[in-house]
């Protein structure tokens, strides 16, 4: 039986929602070990003149708990 757990992550670009998303995911990878999934909470923009200047999104990351010993990280 497996137990997870979902948290939530915003993350920005300037380029598009896509590499928001991308970069969003490739971060919380590098802290959180067992990510298994990520869904798309919100998408908005920035908009400074008239123009796009910040894409965000706010992602929803479920991954695994270890088995056995919470107190053991490694």
């Amino acid at each position: 039986m497996s137990i997870a757990r979902i948290t939530e992550i915003s993350s920005t670009s300037t380029k598009s929602f896509e590499d928001a998303i991308q970069s969003g995911v490739a971060r919380a990878t590098k802290t959180i070990r067992n990510v298994r999934s990520a869904w798309v909470k919100e998408q908005q923009i920035k908009i400074d003149k008239g123009s796009i200047v910040e894409y965000q999104v706010n992602l929803m990351i479920t991954f695994v708990l270890d088995e056995g010993n919470q107190g053991d990280l490694a």
